[in-house]
């Protein structure tokens, strides 16, 4: 009896690794809404003034596209796998920025002050060196975990940059912040903008090696978990330099900004909601102390507890030793003229708030021309980046790419709510710049690069992961089908 017998077929299955789409035709194409927009405001600005066309629609139009296509040509090379809105959210809320300050360059009142000179073209040269520094990142910044190396290389770095303003002779007191350097030549810079950056990577490292003993809980209070008190000494630190800083150098802002990002990233490793509550008292505690004998702090105060008063003081030209601000007024009325819908590009009469329209006082100038509509869309544009930087942070997968991600985001969206808040009256002004919009150098080249140090956390975090190496045991794990 002869029995057939069919012949095995062996197939062997292999795991790959599973293609992610590099989205960068998505960013290209939001690239370009993020151009056309700036540009029909543009337009829009010179209908309103003038009523034609202004001239240089088609440079600005180019140069803007030029730029936008730089970084995202920078991108598709260097990082194919990084976020597609975090590039064309930087561009469009820059352009915009550059067209308000634009518009008021136009403003006869601000033209008749005396040291007038136009700002938007320094503007765009900002924008262009930041875009420049954003590539530079991308280029020479491979992997971001090489940044760990230089932990505490990066505290003294940050410190050495806070500290600088302090400088006689090269530290510049403008309008009661001692925050600047004056460099000749090239004007002034405000080093704290890039000691951010530095200190979220310090921070980063830091936290990624300290986090078990920080999370460590030795009571329970009030349905908190209080940390150790040999475990206080970190935040006692930066709380000390941050009052340091509110202190010497009289910029709320900066003060804030540091001490918050800390207080994020701190509860962000440690998962503990004492470090939050802790982290609120102390801020409180610093600001109240600072403010009660600091006339600078006092002013910023009296100006946000009752802005009418401040205006009437400014007005009349009051002489008692302390500058009165008329501004945080000002901005409460081009609020308010704005209305729902705006009056429309060009159609306001923000330039009254003077030489802050285009810099600590900008978005009051968005709102009175775009209205609250425009607001809240600016608002949500600064959500949807620091969304992105939350969403980056939690597909990095090492702690400190985690941490560093969400530090510089946490950072960001920090400086956006003291600016918003102080402008629109929630909280003391702090005089810092809102990111990407306002006038101001050492603010538009440092949040570029801090784009780009997020654009390659991404990148690495979206990257999908490598196939497996062939094994020598493959028979071993060959899947035989009839």
């Amino acid at each position: 009896m002869s029995s057939s017998t069919n012949t095995p077929t062996h197939h062997t299955s292999t795991i790959g690794s599973i293609g992610t789409p590099s989205r960068r035709n998505t960013e290209l194409a939001l690239l370009v809404f993020a151009v056309v927009i700036p540009v029909f405001a543009y337009a829009n600005v010179g209908l309103a003034i003038n009523d034609s066309v202004p001239p240089g629609l088609l440079s600005y139009g180019l140069g803007l596209g030029l730029l936008a296509g730089v970084g995202h040509l920078a991108v598709r090379k260097f990082a194919p796998y990084a976020d597609p809105l975090l590039l064309p959210l930087a561009t469009l809320l820059n352009g915009l920025g550059l067209v308000m300050i634009w518009r008021l360059d136009q403003s006869k009142l601000l033209r008749s002050l005396p040291n007038f000179a136009p700002a938007a073209p320094r503007q765009l040269m900002y924008t262009a060196l930041g875009i420049g520094l954003l590539v530079a990142v991308l280029i020479f910044l491979k992997d971001h975990r090489v940044l760990q190396r230089y932990t505490y290389i990066s505290m003294f770095g940050a410190l050495i940059l806070l500290l600088l303003p302090l400088v006689p002779g090269l530290g510049a007191n403008i309008y009661g912040a001692k925050i600047w350097i004056s460099i000749p030549g090239l004007g002034t810079l405000q080093p704290g903008e890039f000691a951010k950056i530095i200190l979220a990577v310090f921070f980063a490292g830091y936290l990624m090696v300290k986090r078990d003993a920080l999370a460590l809980a030795s009571r329970r209070f009030m349905g908190l978990y209080l940390p150790r008190g040999r475990d206080l000494g970190p935040i006692l630190v930066v709380w000390f330099v941050s009052i340091l800083i509110l202190v010497f150098e009289t910029d709320l802002g900066t003060s804030l900004l540091f001490f918050g990002m800390f207080v994020i990233m701190l509860y962000v490793a440690t998962e503990r909601t004492s470090w939050i509550v802790f982290g609120l008292l102390m801020s409180a505690v610093g600001a109240v102390g600072v403010a009660s004998f600091e006339p600078h702090i006092q002013t910023r105060v009296q100006a946000w507890l009752n802005p009418l008063h401040e205006y009437k003081l400014s007005q009349a030209g009051t002489h008692d030793g302390i500058l009165h601000s008329e501004q945080a007024m000002q901005a409460l009325w081009a609020f308010g003229s704005g209305g729902t819908l705006g009056t429309g590009w060009g159609q306001g009469h923000s330039e009254l708030i003077r030489f802050a329209a285009n810099s600590d006082f900008i978005l009051a100038s968005f709102g009175e021309e775009l209205g609250l509509a425009g607001i809240m869309a600016i608002l949500v544009l600064y959500g949807l980046i620091a969304e992105r930087g939350i969403r980056t942070a939690l597909a990095a997968r090492d702690p400190f790419g985690k941490l560093l991600a969400v530090g510089l985001s946490g950072g960001f969206a920090l400086q956006v709510f003291v600016v918003a808040g102080g402008v629109m009256g929630l909280i003391p002004l702090t005089g810092m710049t809102m990111p990407f919009l306002a006038y101001g150098g050492s603010s538009v080249i440092a949040n570029w690069a801090l784009m780009g140090i997020l654009i390659r956390i991404s990148d690495t975090a979206r990257r999908p992961a490598p196939a497996p190496a062939p094994s020598p045991d493959a028979e071993m794990t060959q899947v035989v089908r009839p």
